[in-house]
């Protein structure tokens, strides 16, 4: 197992980008940028063994700085949707908005935008990448300095990824990685014929703009019902209230079992190339998106054109907008208290 590293061009700001592979016993590789923290390729087994990249991404750090979508970064302080004028201790917390109605993914210059310092580290089960970055008091409408690590390590299984955040003030935080895959290993392809299985008995419902009402509702007897292995495009296009406003899924799921144990969320199976890739995380649930908002014809990886639902997320985080929802599991981080979040992208092959 080993970390190569590499320079990757420079920011408009003139900071150096550095690009890292990390390799295993397997011949997998993880490709990752600290612009961002973020995945940049994975690569998976087929079923004769071959490995192909299946995260969909750019080729250059510039694109990444221009690019929408967030593909394969780390999205922070707090994932998805977040409306301001929450109260947070004493004061009324007011996060700066990058959409008409609410923040999305920590704001227009969250961590996905970020240069994380980045350092090889080295222990007893090989090396690691650690990505280091401080959150300044006050950025975009968050209390606290936060100092946060993204550790990106490949074990024989797959790719883990281990967070952790500290603060000297009360805040909020929520972290995840927005990567787009595709088991197909051909990005001109969509994701409609993957076969998905979703731990999840239930999900968060929303208004209009995809904001938690506060209500769960059971995804039994509705097109949201993963709980066996369906096709993605089965029912994606179902007449059904909470499809018509994902257009599609984009939805938080709630994982069955216990949120602060490593538990499988979701597997996903592509039948052609017999790929399997099944998610982990410690996080109470995860959001299902389906590249809905993908346009059709988008530059990607070594002249790759991607389409609309070119790419499928699974995002694990803690539940959408619980600051303003008091009886969703709480997202707030106190001083001296340690925010800790694994999940685990293992691929495989049948």
């Amino acid at each position: 197992m080993e970390i190569m590293r590499k320079p990757w061009g420079e920011l408009p700001t003139g900071e150096s980008v550095e690009l890292f592979t990390l390799t295993n016993k397997r011949g997998m590789n993880a490709t990752v940028t600290n612009y961002g923290a973020t995945l940049v390729g994975l690569t998976a087994p087929d079923q004769n063994g071959a490995m192909t990249d299946v995260v969909l991404g750019y080729d250059t750090v510039q694109e990444y700085v221009q690019g929408r979508g967030y593909f394969g970064a780390t999205v922070g302080r707090v994932a998805n949707r977040l409306r301001s004028g929450f109260q947070l201790g004493n004061d009324v917390c007011e996060p700066k908005k990058n959409k008409p109605k609410f923040q999305l993914h920590g704001g227009e210059n969250g961590f996905h935008s970020k240069l994380w310092a980045p350092e090889i580290v080295e222990d007893i089960d090989g090396p690691k990448l650690v990505l280091t970055y401080r959150s300044e008091d006050g950025e975009e409408g968050y209390p606290g300095n936060l100092e946060v690590t993204a550790t990106f390590v490949l074990r024989e299984a797959g790719l883990r990824i281990e967070y952790r955040a500290t603060t000297d003030k009360t805040t909020v935080v929520s972290m995840t990685n927005h990567a787009y895959f595709n088991l197909s290993g051909s990005f001109t392809e969509d994701v409609l014929g993957h076969v998905v299985t979703l731990n999840a008995g239930q999900y968060l419902v929303t208004d209009d703009d995809q904001v938690p009402t506060g209500a769960l509702a059971d995804v039994s007897d509705s097109p949201l019902d993963f709980t066996r292995p369906k096709a993605i495009g089965l029912h994606i296009d179902a007449e059904d209230e909470a499809i018509a406003i994902g257009q599609g899924f984009d939805h938080y799921f709630v994982i069955d079992g216990d949120a602060h144990e490593l538990t499988p969320a979701a597997q996903i199976f592509h039948g052609r190339t017999g790929r399997v890739l099944e998610v982990c995380t410690t996080e109470p649930g995860f959001q299902f998106y389906t590249g809905n908002h993908m346009a059709d014809r988008t530059n990607g990886k070594l002249g790759a054109m991607y389409g609309f639902r070119g790419g499928f997320c699974v995002e694990p985080h803690g539940y959408v907008d619980a600051p303003n929802n008091p009886g969703f599991p709480s997202i707030v981080l106190e001083p001296g208290e340690t925010y800790e979040h694994i999940t685990e992208y293992r691929l495989s092959s049948m």
